[in-house]
């Protein structure tokens, strides 16, 4: 099956034809760092980390190139009301980004550029611009972009010019000539950084720097351009123009945008008090919930964040991870037990078609990543390969070399399907670790206390105190805390719903 790709040039799923065979092109627009990275910023990047991860998945040798805009008139202002430099807070924030998505296990991308790196490239684009009469600079040190030169303005939005006219105004100060045109290059207040430029001193408009740093390391045309929906317009509507009126050469060929983030049905912003960072959802959720939470959806449909949709992401992912633990379990649990000395072909009919249908995982979850990286359907078909696992692990301690042989097998597969979303990555019992204590942190619980319990009831029930052993039991689950008594010992869970 052909990957399939919906492109919003086109406004169609399109078969997937890179520019180069067997290599891939990407760059996505990044942060503007002037503060910390928040729940919409995890979504596009955990978003494009999958695409990435999914493209090396099947074979291609990716670059994939991701921005900071580490100049801009937010940046500035942070940093004049702080009284420091620039630099100073654009830095702040990239180290805040770097270890947030890290956390977050984000892959780092191939390169990212600082648009301040970049500025004598932006000059030449501009000059570019101007000898095609595409760009006009005005008294004071100002560029624009005439938008009406560029004939295919508004293709990738699908805004025509006499629509954008209705409403359009010139701002005081501004001194373009048409109120569509937009800036590439600002002349310099007092008390902002400068560049020496033939237009005299100034700085970059926002537009240009991607048009500059994506030509820089992929060419001036390549494959994939990305980025949240809300960049659609005007920020990639202005790098088609730039890039496009400069070259003479198409652009990106195919263009991916994540869809909107709301916090309980709103949208998120400061004002409304609902701005949620990614270190605070990551205070009281592993990371791999916050992946699953994303990538539950397809990546184009809108994503309403909520406390109660991240727990209902931890159970899944609690899941997945206790048909893991219930593998390794059954091995630990009786060293005798062993898969060692089957083939394939002594394998029992009932084994064997499992074995099929879990070998199937892979094939499957790369049909539904083809169909757009229709992440939504994979976690699908992982769930349904679980839910077989789960069936023969029903057998415990008295399971056959034959199941064995398959449960191998199946984490193998779930491991390499998992890994390409960037979840299963994790030992289960560093999982489930760090989930209870995530979990008894947010509800208050001590797990000292309840910890030293379970040593408690574990003695009581040695000396036959069966009395203490179910008082103890009942104490804990009265405050949600669920005991399970294995041979290996006794471990314990936190109930979906706290009782009492």
């Amino acid at each position: 099956m052909a990957l399939r790709l919906y492109n919003t040039l086109t406004r169609r799923k399109e078969d997937f034809v890179p520019v180069k065979e067997g290599e891939v092109g990407i760059y996505a627009c990044g942060v503007t760092v002037y503060d910390t990275c928040h729940i919409g910023h995890a979504r596009s990047a955990i978003n494009f980390d999958v695409i990435t991860r999914y493209l090396r998945y099947r074979g291609f040798r990716v670059t994939y190139v991701k921005n900071f805009t580490d100049v801009d008139d937010k940046i500035i202002a942070k940093a004049n009301k702080e009284g420091v430099g620039f630099r100073e807070v654009s830095e702040r924030y990239i180290a805040e980004h770097d270890e947030d998505m890290g956390r977050l296990g984000v892959e780092r991308p191939t390169v990212t550029p600082r648009a301040t790196e970049h500025i004598a490239g932006m000059i030449d684009l501009i000059n570019r611009l101007i000898a095609r009469g595409l760009a006009y600079a005005v008294p004071g040190g100002d560029v624009y972009f005439a938008v009406k030169k560029f004939k295919e303005y508004g293709k990738l939005s699908g805004r025509n010019l006499d629509e954008m006219m209705s409403g359009a105004r010139i701002a005081p100060g501004e001194k373009k000539r048409d109120p569509l045109d937009f800036a590439l290059w600002k002349a310099s207040k007092e008390g902002e950084p400068w560049w020496d430029s033939p237009w005299g001193k100034g700085r970059p408009g926002w537009h240009i720097e991607c048009s500059v740093m994506s030509a820089h390391f992929l060419g001036e045309t390549f494959d994939i351009h990305g980025g949240g929906e809300d960049l659609i317009f005007p920020h990639h509507e202005n790098e088609i123009a730039q890039s496009e009126g400069a070259s003479g050469k198409p652009f990106a060929r195919y263009w991916l945008h994540n869809g909107f983030i709301k916090v309980d049905h709103e949208k998120m912003s400061k004002s409304l008090g609902n701005f949620i960072t990614i270190r605070d959802i990551l205070k009281s959720h592993h990371p791999e919930v916050v992946r699953f939470f994303v990538l539950q959806g397809h990546y184009r449909s809108p994503l309403d964040f909520s406390e109660e949709a991240l727990n209902e992401a931890r159970f899944a992912m609690n899941r997945l991870y206790e048909t893991l633990k219930r593998i390794r379990d059954l091995f630990a649990a009786d060293p005798a037990l062993t898969a060692v000395g089957v083939g394939e072909g002594q394998l029992p009919e009932k084994e064997r078609a499992l074995l099929e249908r879990i070998r199937a995982l892979p094939e499957r979850f790369r049909e539904a990543m083809d169909d757009d990286f229709n992440t939504a359907r994979a976690m699908g078909y992982i769930f349904d390969a679980v839910r077989q696992v789960n069936a023969l692990l029903t057998g415990g301690s008295k399971a056959s070399q034959a199941a064995l042989f398959v449960l191998n097998e199946a984490e193998r597969v779930l491991r390499e399907v998992g890994g390409v979303l960037g979840i299963l990555m994790e030992d289960p019992d560093v999982y489930f670790e760090k989930d209870r204590l995530r979990e008894a942190q947010k509800r208050g619980l001590s797990v000292d206390e309840i910890e030293a319990l379970i040593d408690e009831r574990l003695q009581a029930r040695k000396e036959k105190n069966w009395k203490r052993a179910d008082e103890i039991r009942d104490a804990l689950a009265a405050k949600g805390v669920v005991l399970k008594d294995a041979r290996t010992g006794t471990t314990w869970t936190l109930e979906r719903q706290v009782q009492g």
